[in-house]
């Protein structure tokens, strides 16, 4: 029997984590872990509870006893907050300009530190975020670190944008990624980095199916000289 291997993804917003991620995932029929659409669905329920998103101790207190579960339908990964599908929901701008502060506190990141490794006890699953390699899961057995252009990433974003009917104004998109950046690689908590030990992934120029073969391929090799 293979053994199932930890499969860390960090890398930037829109660096095309997510998609890559699923896609591994279910080319090694493996768990998906979206860790930043856990902390995006605090986030939702602390703009629904019309609470500060910069207030850290009203924060903790309105999203310390939520329970975020993950569910595979088909050929989608299905978000539910409380028992309540929030798939599409936790992808609204404002969730996105909040998000930022809402994953920023130490409390707030320590409960879903925990939730995440435990989800990744006995291996078969591929996590994405920000922090995965160096802070949830240090011993991943495979670390990639995905990174695209500013220009590539924004005009990811503004398709995905597009699809869903919404149209954002170019240069709009530009500042928001810029300022995501600047926030996740400065925070104090966890802060956007490469682990020592990750493999880079420029995706600019690369399509998704090469992205996860790419990622697949070096699964296959850490797999298969266990």
């Amino acid at each position: 029997m293979l053994k199932k291997i930890v499969i860390a993804i960090d890398g930037p917003a829109a660096s095309g984590k997510s998609t890559t991620a699923k896609l591994t995932a279910e080319k090694l029929n493996y768990l998906h872990i979206d860790t930043g659409a856990m902390y995006r669905a605090l986030t939702l329920k602390v703009i629904e509870n019309n609470v500060n998103p910069e207030d850290e101790t009203s924060v903790y207190d309105t999203v310390k006893n939520c329970v975020i579960e993950f569910d595979r339908n088909k050929n989608a990964m299905l978000v539910f907050l409380d028992g309540k599908n929030v798939t599409e929901a936790i992808r609204n701008r404002e969730v996105t300009r909040n998000v930022s502060a809402v994953s920023s506190y130490k409390k707030v990141r320590q409960l879903m530190v925990n939730e995440q490794r435990r989800l990744s006890e006995g291996g078969g699953v591929v996590l994405e975020g920000r922090d995965i390699g160096t802070v949830v899961v240090p011993n991943a057995d495979l670390k990639i670190f995905m990174v695209a252009s500013v220009e590539e990433r924004v005009k990811r974003r503004q398709k995905e944008l597009a699809e869903k009917g919404t149209n954002v104004d170019y240069d709009k998109l530009v500042k928001d990624i810029i300022d995501r950046d600047t926030k996740d690689s400065k925070r104090t908590e966890s802060p956007l980095r490469k682990a020592d030990d990750a493999i880079i992934l420029d995706t600019s120029n690369l399509t998704i199916n090469q992205q996860v073969d790419f990622i697949v391929d070096k699964a296959l090799e850490i797999i298969n000289s266990k």
